[in-house]
């Protein structure tokens, strides 16, 4: 495993979950060129191991991430990937977000935010990039980057009416930079849990060891088919949903889960 100096990735092959932790709390988690680098090569690495069904991703200290280091922009003190004289290597620059981005949502497995405090522009679309949302009262959520001037870079635009299920609310976000509060949050269905900041780590774990318990070829079908699904019609997506229980139904978690049903027991699921 890499030696990662801005994140911290731990692997529970027996439970098979995967933490990713963003550990900058100097910085409130904020990303900078190495620590957008290093969250890809983290999920890229989780979405090659067999062994590992159910990602966490969270943040350390006080919150999720700010977003982009300040540092790292126009007048800031370590100026990063963002800044250049060639507007080309700014653009090109931006593959490093886009492997995150979107190696979240093209993992086979599922993705559990764990929201801690604060996540803002980046954060945020990091936030809304994970398939499940867990968060405490502390979390808070803004686009953040009309405030100075930018246009959300790391795919907030496709991602935040889809999250939220509001193109209403989605620009408004966008166009005020305001706060979205937790209970709003919850409310407009982006958030799956609010709890209380004390049963945070024991909910989300819940969770992620609910999903690691189930068969993981449907699981990784249906992370497939729900995101593919945006861009199908119906006929389309009827035609690939035969294919993918095509696969199920001729797996050895299907005879499994129904020995399991006849026998009145706990199915145990191996992937295949």
């Amino acid at each position: 495993m890499p030696d990662y100096q801005h994140i911290i990735l731990e692997k529970d092959p027996v439970e098979h979950i995967a933490r990713l932790t963003i550990n900058r709390p100097e910085r409130r988690n904020a990303l900078n060129d190495d620590a957008t680098d290093e969250m890809g090569q983290a999920i890229d690495d989780v979405a090659a191991d067999d062994d590992i069904r159910v990602l966490i991703l969270t943040g350390a200290g006080t919150a999720f991430c700010a977003g982009g280091d300040l540092a790292a922009l126009q007048g800031g003190d370590n100026p990063g990937m963002w800044v250049s004289e060639n507007t080309d290597d700014i653009r090109r620059s931006f593959r490093l977000a886009q492997r995150m981005i979107l190696g979240l949502q093209r993992m086979e497995k599922p993705v559990i935010a764990m929201i801690n405090g604060t996540a803002v522009g980046a954060g945020f679309d990091i936030a809304c990039a994970c398939d499940i949302r867990i968060a405490s009262p502390k979390a808070r959520f803004m686009v953040a980057y009309v405030r100075i001037g930018l246009f959300p870079g790391f795919g907030g635009t496709w991602l935040l009416p889809r999250t939220l299920g509001s193109m209403g609310k989605a620009a408004e976000l966008l166009f005020t930079g305001d706060f979205m509060e937790a209970d709003e949050g919850y409310r407009l269905g982006f958030l799956n849990k609010l709890v209380d900041e004390d049963e945070l780590e024991s909910t989300t774990m819940e969770m992620a060891r609910k999903i690691a318990a189930g068969p993981p070829i449907a699981i990784r079908l249906s992370k497939l088919m729900l995101y593919k699904g945006l861009e199908f019609d119906l006929e389309t997506a009827l035609k690939m949903a035969a294919a993918a229980e095509t696969i199920t139904l001729t797996s050895y978690d299907h005879g499994e889960g129904t020995r399991a049903i006849r026998e009145k027991r706990k199915p145990f699921y191996e992937g295949r």
